[in-house]
């Protein structure tokens, strides 16, 4: 078996203007969280470099970058991923994004302890992610990461029909063919299924379909993923994994990053 080598990491310092945002980046930032990031720069440094492929395009650090340009800097510190295939390069962009929100959690007496002593002596830990005035009795949710911004269901017209909420047309020619065929009756279940997939929901009628029903089907609707409204409970019930997949794969085939 060959040997797993470890790329040698550089830090260089690169102008701003010669960064290049992900066009394509999922992941938002707000103001109120840039203007945080540049809070904590400004008190500790940069600290964490920004990193970027081959051609100076941002893999992760879009928000250090924009804190930077708020505070005026002409360079950053960044290091050049110029291992990762294109594929993978799309892939860390989401991974880093996202396992940063989920997994470990806090060890809350522990966290109260740090906040609590650092309250203590002068620390203003509104610039380190958690609301001003807070206490050892308040959540200890960081202020901006575990922010979701549910949407608002309100009723904006009529209530649809069921039949305008999904196309089902794809599914309907394929189970045509598959009941025509001569497959055995495991095979045709198994094919039965794998064409519910071609089902192509209106969500935009859904919400509204949403917003206009009784409780008892707006539950279902949610425990379905038809609309998010408890961002952990999504995560609960296996709606929000893709990207750990994706960091699982990654991390198979690069054991030491």
């Amino acid at each position: 078996m060959s040997e797993q080598k470890t790329t040698p990491y550089q830090i260089e310092h690169l102008p701003l203007d010669a960064l290049i945002p992900y066009a394509n980046n999922a992941r938002k930032h707000s103001p109120e969280q840039v203007a945080q990031i540049a809070g904590s720069i400004k008190e500790f440094g940069f600290n964490n470099p920004v990193l970027v492929d081959r051609g100076s395009g941002i893999i992760a650090g879009h928000g250090r970058v924009m804190a930077a340009q708020k505070l005026g800097m002409k360079e950053v510190p960044c290091i050049r991923l110029s291992h990762l295939t294109d594929t993978q390069r799309r892939a860390y962009i989401l991974a880093d994004n996202r396992l940063a929100e989920i997994g470990g959690g806090w060890d809350e007496e522990l966290l109260k302890a740090e906040l609590t002593g650092l309250l203590g002596e002068g620390v203003d830990i509104s610039g380190l992610g958690w609301e001003d005035g807070w206490n050892d009795s308040d959540a200890i949710e960081p202020a901006y990461t575990r922010k979701i911004e549910t949407p608002n269901y309100e009723p904006k017209g009529e209530k649809p029909e069921v039949q305008e909420l999904f196309d089902d047309s794809k599914e309907k020619s394929l189970l045509e063919k598959i009941n025509a065929s001569g497959l055995p009756e495991a095979q045709k279940s198994f094919l039965k299924k794998a064409a519910q997939r071609h089902v192509i929901f209106n969500y935009e009628k859904i919400a509204e379909y949403y917003s206009h029903s009784e409780k008892e089907v707006q539950e279902l609707m949610e425990d379905s993923a038809l609309v998010i409204i408890d961002f952990d409970k999504a995560i609960e019930l296996g709606y929000v994994k893709l990207t750990e997949e994706i960091s699982a794969e990654y991390l198979k085939d690069n054991p030491n990053e």
